[in-house]
């Protein structure tokens, strides 16, 4: 590409004719059509986007023409691809036109209308080398955001504010279609995030276009730094939801200091196994675990559970079949960070995470029964199922205590049993408490 036949962003000027640009796209957004002010009985489509050629200069642009038209252009790129804009026109900021697009340093838009200009994947490879850096670097200072403890914390003073965002994501739902009741079609993707502050937070997603940028990322090894997240209270959840808007622009795996420590607390966290076990009922917020009303057999959560990759709450009336109560301590009880969650093998005598938010306070450790277990009823049987906390003690009746460290790990004794529990059950616990 001969670079001087193309005007940077920082550059453009209304009085340019036929300018042509470069740059990366870092935000799109779906096409969506409106009754024509000269005629009401046709419409017009458009779409939006952001490039950006620099670590400190993006623009918007908005493309309009007939459905052929917007439909092919929309389909030709996405978000992370480099493109050449030719033969833009080049405006002054509309207030109330960008209100919803991504806030840019430039003080001008493009506009892109047929048959006058063409948007065209960049072929010149130096150029694009040159470029996909620019898609690790926020859109916003990457000093200047929230952490999910501080909106956790903020609660509703936050609601409807739109605010940067910097975590880790855990897991990745699924894409749901739907149909809206005038007939237009609508997708959904929600998205679990975390730091080392909150082991779960929601983010929503429901652009196509944003919702495919996040369907190729591996949940717990990317980091998102998401620019004018909406922040809402969600009723039925009891707290906070972040919401992806035409107004957001994601960055993957942010070139920041802040993220390259979050990537390696995730990493740890992954590594640890502290991820598989936050999901514990005591965690959900108050009267969550009255409002579960749908009830399944054992057959039907393995369906469920294939068809749906997040997390889902329901009811099943089995019985615990294995209940591996004679295996080594280490496997019955556990001790975790309580910052972090970080597990804790033996002799360790503090958090083994090196980026623990606990990391300077003096030591505290959670021990309590960690177990898995096998639950079966007359369609099958769901194996090691994880029963742990206060749950497993009002399970098994039995609670402990901690009281010194060994070899072996925490020795415990039990400080109560209830009576309705099968003799058999305090029986084992004692005997492999005996052995701590």
């Amino acid at each position: 590409m001969a670079s001087h036949s193309y005007i940077s962003i920082s550059e453009l000027h209304p009085s340019f004719s036929h300018p042509n640009v470069f740059g990366i796209v870092i935000a799109k957004t779906d096409v969506r059509s409106f009754p024509s002010r000269k005629n009401s009985d046709v419409e017009r489509f458009t779409f939006g986007f952001t490039i950006k050629d620099s670590p400190d200069f993006f623009i918007n642009v908005s493309a309009w023409g007939n459905q052929g038209y917007i439909n092919s252009l929309a389909d030709n790129f996405r978000i992370g691809d480099c493109v050449t804009v030719e033969n833009p026109l080049v405006s002054t900021k509309d207030p109330e036109k960008d209100k919803f697009c991504p806030a840019t340093p430039s003080p001008y838009r493009l506009l892109v209308v047929e048959p006058h200009s063409r948007v065209l994947l960049c072929t010149d490879m130096d150029t694009v080398d040159r470029l996909l850096p620019l898609m690790h670097l926020p859109a916003k200072d990457s000093a200047d955001f929230y952490s999910l403890g501080d909106i956790v914390a903020n609660g509703q003073k936050l609601d409807g504010a739109a605010i940067n965002i910097l975590a880790a994501v855990k897991t990745m739902g699924e894409s749901r279609q739907f149909t809206t009741s005038d007939g237009r079609r609508g997708q959904r993707l929600e998205v679990k995030l975390f730091d080392d502050a909150v082991s779960g937070f929601p983010l929503v997603c429901w652009e196509k276009e944003s919702i495919q940028l996040l369907q190729t990322l591996v949940p717990r090894e990317a980091v998102l730094f998401v620019a004018d997240a909406k922040i809402s209270f969600d009723s039925f959840r009891g707290g906070m939801v972040a919401t992806v808007t035409s107004k957001s622009v994601i960055t993957v795996n942010p070139d920041t200091r802040e993220a390259g420590l979050l990537f390696s607390f995730a990493k740890q966290m992954s590594e640890s196994g502290a991820l598989d076990h936050d999901e514990a009922a005591e965690d959900l917020p108050g009267g969550f675990l009255d409002a579960i009303t749908d009830v399944y057999t054992v057959h039907q959560l393995k369906l469920k559970a294939k068809e749906q990759p997040e997390t889902f709450f329901g009811l099943t009336y089995s019985f615990i079949s294995k209940l591996d109560l004679d295996s080594s301590a280490s496997k019955v009880i556990k001790t975790r960070c309580s910052k972090c969650r970080f597990l804790l093998t033996e002799d360790m005598q503090s958090c083994g995470n090196q980026l623990c938010p606990g990391v300077e306070q003096p030591f505290s450790g959670t021990t309590g029964f960690d177990l898995l277990v096998d639950l079966t009823d007359h369609t099958g049987t769901l194996q090691a199922c994880s029963l742990r906390g206060a749950t497993a003690e009002q399970t098994l009746g039995c609670s402990i205590l901690p009281s010194a460290r060994t070899k072996s790990g925490i020795r415990g004794v039990i400080l109560a049993c209830s009576p309705a529990d099968p003799g058999e059950v305090k029986q084992h616990m004692s005997a492999v408490l005996q052995q701590l």
